[in-house]
């Protein structure tokens, strides 16, 4: 099979598992926002930031590690037998300590402690299967990968929806039945946490197989090499996920008490809206990975980075402008409150930095297959600064905008510099031409669309159409033969 069609049969199949988990996710914040006010809901926010911060330092760049020694090494099942025991170590002591200092933690966070209880267990389930998806992933076993995440999402969004919204109608209707027993009144966390516990349960059950039949053979020369290649992407991993949720954190600590959770949960809820360019980015993202470490030794592989980062830059400016000019569709379909839209304004920044953020882990194949991954580390700790900096002094006058602003500044300079860097490390020829254009002019739309005709939705498509015209003009041929099998 031509490997361009194989990379996009696997990106659509890891989209399927991406997308439609999120998808399923995005009716979770629909269901939030229609039964929460902004102030319950930014505060469901905060606790899911701490969420994304724990989960980082609790994978330690270890998924990335396994990919590339699962591809160099002869033998391959030490480096799973390696993998699982270095994180079941690793996740039994954080349990221990969670579990003794949960009250201090507490305190600093200002979060109820039967929060931080089923964090750590959620925290805990959701860790010990990084290495089998890793597994399914590098054994490229994308249907299995999907069927499960896709499941995972699934209970979870219909326990969430049982309980914060059936369980109610039903203890309305039937006060005296036996679901008395299990509803309480102003519980909506909890039953979020209860939900997203049970997932995560069955989850690992499904996934179990890996540990069951592994031989539990620990390398510790292999070990060592796989730490030494991951700290610097856990650095990456920190300094990435300060760019990308610290924001709230620091919007509740600077802003008015009275306020903050209110701000954050507009803030949380309008930020989703750049799902659509998230979701694109991840799934291209997962299917690119291990296409990448698998030809990083063939006959001239930086031609095929190139070309898959022109795939990614034209479709990812169709996706730009379309959520852009639709967004007034879109924010009726998934977060129908009207006390949450004041935060609309944020909209294109966060699609925008989106798109940069995938273009930038396009750009960063050339430090993952020379084993340069300190200079991955470098770039995130430059974009971390730019987004700690730029809230800490903004967000006391511009509130959730100086996150925004942050987010876009720090993405965009993380492409920029991963660009810089790979010119002189590792030359890949990419076609700044054609990328330049197709990101100038999507660019230029979505302003005309979004502030110039202030959202209006025929102006809007008239200017996607344009867009779609040139593209297919231009990209029709080259489309087709990665696309439409030849007679």
């Amino acid at each position: 099979m031509n490997p361009f069609k194989k990379l996009f049969k696997q990106t659509f199949i890891y989209g399927l598992a991406t997308v439609l988990p999120r998808m399923l996710s995005f009716f979770l914040v629909r269901l939030y926002t229609d039964v929460m006010p902004p102030g319950l809901y930014g505060e469901v926010s905060i606790i899911f930031s701490w969420f994304a911060i724990f989960n980082v330092f609790l994978a330690y760049g270890m998924e990335t590690a396994f990919f590339r020694f699962f591809h160099k090494s002869n033998d391959r099942s030490q480096v799973v037998s390696t993998s699982l025991i270095s994180i079941l170590i690793s996740t039994g002591i954080f349990f221990t300590f969670a579990f003794i200092f949960k009250n201090q933690f507490a305190n600093i966070s200002n979060i109820h402690v039967k929060y931080i209880e089923y964090a750590i267990y959620i925290l805990v389930l959701d860790t010990l299967v990084i290495i089998p998806f890793s597994w399914l992933r590098a054994n490229e076993k994308p249907m299995k990968y999907a069927i499960i995440k896709i499941a995972n999402v699934s209970i979870n969004l219909g326990l969430n929806i049982f309980f914060l919204i059936l369980l109610p109608k039903l203890i309305e209707n039937n006060p005296e039945s036996i679901f008395e027993s299990v509803y309480r009144q102003d519980y909506q966390i909890s039953y979020i946490f209860l939900s997203n516990l049970f997932a995560s349960s069955i989850t690992l059950l499904f996934m179990s197989n890996l540990y069951i039949k592994n031989k539990y053979i620990f390398n510790k020369e292999l070990w060592r090499k796989m730490m030494n290649y991951a700290m610097p992407v856990l650095v990456a991993g920190i300094a990435y996920t300060i760019n990308e949720v610290f924001d709230r954190i620091l919007l509740s600590w600077l802003l008015p008490e009275k306020i903050a959770e209110i701000e954050i949960g507009k803030y949380a809820a309008c930020y989703k809206l750049a799902l659509f360019m998230t979701l694109f980015a991840t799934a291209f993202r997962m299917g690119i990975e291990p296409f990448f470490f698998s030809h990083s030794n063939t006959k001239n592989p930086q031609k095929a980075y190139a070309q898959i980062t022109d795939y990614f830059v034209i479709i990812g400016s169709v996706i730009l402008l379309s959520v852009i000019v639709f967004s007034d569709v879109l924010k009726y379909i998934f977060v129908n409150n009207e006390a949450y839209w004041e935060a609309m304004k944020i909209v294109p920044l966060i699609i925008l930095a989106n798109f940069f953020l995938g273009i930038y882990h396009n750009l960063s194949v050339w430090y993952k297959v020379t084993d340069k991954t300190r200079y991955g580390a470098f770039i995130s700790c430059i974009g971390a600064a730019i987004t700690l900096i730029i809230n800490l002094i903004l967000i006391p006058t511009l509130s959730y905008m100086a996150s925004a602003i942050a987010t876009l500044l720090a993405y965009g300079t993380m492409m920029i510099l991963s660009y810089w860097f790979g010119k002189k490390n590792y030359p890949i020829p990419y076609n700044l031409r054609k990328i330049g254009f197709y990101l100038s002019i999507s660019i230029l739309f979505s302003i005309l669309s979004f502030y110039v005709f202030n959202r209006n939705l025929i102006a809007g498509s008239v200017l996607l159409i344009i867009f779609l015209g040139m593209t297919y003009k231009l990209e029709n041929e080259k489309l087709r033969q990665v696309f439409i099998k030849k007679k």
